[in-house]
């Protein structure tokens, strides 16, 4: 029979584990969040191979680094965030996705990013940004 005192570590281990896996989802950079909650663009752009397949409202193309950069920049001055949140992540050592939500104003985005390792660095290689749904202002 194990023990109440081994339950308990085996317990207080899982919620440490728990506590890791979700302050840092499957390794994705943290920066990623913050820029993203902060809508900080040029911060967001750090984490960008130097050519990203970038989806955004009616922008869908290759970009270069710097061109993704001016479309996201617009993008958070239209639509500046409230709150980001990371809902599903998983992947490979080398290859790694999120799905997060994106809340604004009045309008909930499904973002959606694909990293691969470059040089030892996880790379955004794809990003999505497609509006959810509008949220109705009540009058």
């Amino acid at each position: 029979m194990i023990g109440f005192r081994k339950i308990f570590i085996l317990l207080i281990f899982l919620a440490g584990l728990d506590i890791m896996v979700y302050s840092n989802p499957q390794g994705i950079p943290e920066g990623i969040s913050l820029a993203f909650k902060a809508g900080n663009s040029l911060e967001l752009a750090k984490y960008f191979n130097s050519n990203i397949e970038l989806v955004v409202l009616q922008n869908e193309d290759l970009y270069s680094k710097i061109q993704a950069e001016r479309i996201l920049r617009d993008f958070f001055k239209n639509f500046p965030p409230k709150k980001f949140t990371i809902l599903h992540h998983g992947g490979k050592e080398d290859s790694k996705y999120s799905i997060a939500e994106l809340v604004t104003d009045n309008t909930t985005f499904r973002v959606y990013f694909l990293l691969k390792t470059r040089e030892g660095k996880l790379l955004i290689h794809q990003l999505r940004i497609e509006k959810e749904h509008e949220l109705k202002n009540p009058e």
